[in-house]
């Protein structure tokens, strides 16, 4: 599509993920959706990306592929850093010699998890795994490309399509009479539907409305209002599912609180994963709701 069309283009990497396939929903009635899964874009391959954005020359790439194995990342540093690094530079200085806007995103990763409080954007990053490392290169290409960009860092991500830590819970608590959950690790659980549509609204309101002097290139935080921990979230999945009828075999009430010492993992994780989105929430005027509404939405997509 000649980039002076009255109907935009979006090209979406990743489309068959939880919020690829979400962005396909909230993007369609802006402009047409290119929507491009593995086989169409091989994002370890840099000639395949330049060759992709170029026959398209969309006006907006929206970046929401990643390499997200977060404990296999331990032992694939150069795949995660190729699709989570060089990938995002080379869509990055595509989006710069088109004049395009890039969106991507990012996570609470980049982060230690030391902080009492929730991060606000400024403050100092020091990712703990390969993943949070890979994830950091990509924004980091992102600002030195110069293109205009928005990088969105979330966090408990869930969406109806693909797996997640609520379908997980599910299917824990259909199969066994007892769960243990993590209960000091804190975060907000964010659906991928909420991710898709801040994204939508944002790009039409602000980088499509034809001003865009209220437009500001920049890293900003995005997740549901509120915190809780995994083991409050999995006694909240559980609890929902039971009053939807649901037939569990464990007690929603009786779920086990652990700390995260005791389930080591490959990979260490952030103990605080709140993110403070009040600079979204001021320049963009977005409204984020409560997490327990994204999850009961979430919940009843899964159950219908």
């Amino acid at each position: 599509m000649p980039r002076d069309a009255a109907i935009p283009t979006f090209l979406v990497t990743g489309s068959n993920g939880q919020v690829g396939f979400e962005l396909r929903r909230s993007l369609a009635p802006l402009g047409k959706v290119v929507a491009l899964d593995r086989l169409s874009c091989d994002l370890t391959r840099p000639d395949d990306i330049r060759r992709v954005v170029r026959e398209h020359q969309p006006d907006v790439i929206v970046n929401p592929a990643a390499y997200t194995a977060v404990d296999k990342a331990e032992s694939e540093p150069e795949l995660a850093y190729a699709i989570n690094g060089t990938a995002v530079e080379v869509l990055a200085a595509e989006a710069k010699a088109l004049g395009s806007l890039l969106v991507h995103y990012s996570t609470d990763y980049v982060f230690d998890g030391s902080k009492a409080g929730a991060y606000v954007e400024t403050d100092a990053v020091n990712p703990q795994s390969v993943y949070g490392k890979s994830k950091l290169a990509g924004e980091q290409a992102i600002a030195a490309a110069g293109a205009a960009h928005l990088v969105f860092r979330t966090c408990w991500v869930a969406g109806a399509h693909g797996g997640n830590f609520a379908k997980t819970m599910l299917k824990l608590g259909r199969e066994r009479d007892s769960l243990r959950v993590i209960a000091d690790q804190f975060g907000a659980p964010t659906t991928a539907a909420l991710i898709a549509d801040v994204t939508a609204q944002v790009v039409a309101r602000h980088w499509l409305s034809g001003d865009r002097t209220s437009f500001t290139s920049g890293i900003y935080h995005l997740a549901a209002a509120g915190e809780t921990t995994w083991h409050a979230y999995a006694s909240e999945v559980l609890r929902y599912a039971a009053a939807k009828g649901i037939e569990l075999k464990v007690d929603p009430a009786r779920i086990e609180a652990i700390p995260a010492t005791a389930y080591p993992l490959p990979a260490p994780r952030p103990a605080n994963s709140r993110l403070d989105t009040s600079k979204l929430r001021q320049i963009f005027g977005i409204h984020l709701p409560d997490w327990q509404q994204g999850v009961h939405y979430l919940l009843d997509q899964i159950f219908s």
